[in-house]
């Protein structure tokens, strides 16, 4: 099994990438996410590989980070969820982002990816709310949340606020700490509004 890339970058496409490997280009399909961090066509890349052999089908899934491809990897692990759908969520959410949105049970974050209704960003949400990657960077924001609710399910006030303050231009780990900032302050029973107020106050600073 491949697990790993290294060489030329060939061609790239929509959802894919062509290296060459010592004269044999390999086909492997990315998120929107390793493409954009990949080098220019005829350029030396390096990707983290997972294969899938299903009958006669081999495909080869590129990723930029080992901690990309774990996220994959138990993404294809809920109920429903296939590599397309996988990939779908890695193109939409950046890794440090999907692993705040799961702290914070934000379906609605992880329902904006291509395919993934309600429902199954819910799944996604419960079914990996303990299995998040235990290896890599961890960005300040999601740890400082998640130390702050422990076992405890985010409550919506929470998810609403951090959204909120996505929309009003900050970053998805920076929302996290400040919304977890506002958790210890106002307690699990506050309201969106006063999260909303008390995180930007915590921005702020």
């Amino acid at each position: 099994m491949i697990g790993k890339l290294k060489g030329i970058i060939d061609s790239t496409g929509a959802d894919w990438a062509i290296v060459d490997v010592h004269g044999v280009g390999y086909l492997v399909h990315c998120s929107t996410q390793t493409l954009q961090s990949l080098p220019q066509v005829g350029e030396a890349a390096s990707l983290a590989i997972e294969t899938h052999v299903r009958e006669q089908d081999i495909r080869l899934f590129g990723f930029s980070s080992e901690v990309e491809r774990e996220w994959f990897r138990l993404l294809i692990t809920v109920q429903g969820i296939g590599t397309k759908v996988a990939l779908a969520v890695l193109s939409t959410l950046k890794s440090s982002d999907l692993a705040s949105a799961i702290a914070l049970q934000d379906k609605a974050a992880v329902a904006r990816s291509p395919g993934v209704g309600p429902k199954v960003a819910q799944r996604i949400c419960l079914e990996l709310k303990d299995k998040v990657p235990t290896f890599g960077h961890v960005d300040s924001g999601t740890a400082r949340l998640q130390a702050d609710l422990g076992d405890k399910v985010a409550p919506k006030p929470a998810a609403d606020a951090v959204s909120a303050l996505v929309n009003l231009g900050y970053a998805q780990a920076q929302a996290s700490a400040a919304v977890a900032a506002a958790l210890r302050e106002a307690g699990d029973d506050a309201e969106t509004p006063k999260l909303i107020r008390l995180g930007l106050k915590e921005l702020a600073r």
